[in-house]
């Protein structure tokens, strides 16, 4: 299998969990030549980090958001938590 290369910029969460399997199942197939897989791990770890990343910000949110006495979901400023 070859590898198929991909240079688009990630747009969604999504899209870089899915990139980032597509880059573990290349590199656990094993036929990639070491410059390809290097260039592959690099990869991964960047949208690791972009993964985490915004993880981390979608739980800052998720903390941030309060229900009023209707039930209504409203986002806390920083400084009221």
């Amino acid at each position: 299998m070859s590898a198929k290369k991909h240079t688009a910029p990630v747009s969604t969460f999504e899209d870089a969990l899915q990139r980032l399997e597509e880059i573990v199942h290349q590199l656990e197939d094993g036929v990639l030549p070491l410059e390809e897989s290097l260039r592959l791990y690099e990869e991964g770890i960047g949208l690791s980090k972009t993964c985490a990343d915004r993880l981390s910000q979608a739980e800052v949110t998720l903390k941030r958001l309060a229900k009023d006495m209707e039930g209504n979901l409203t986002l806390l400023d920083e400084n009221e938590e």
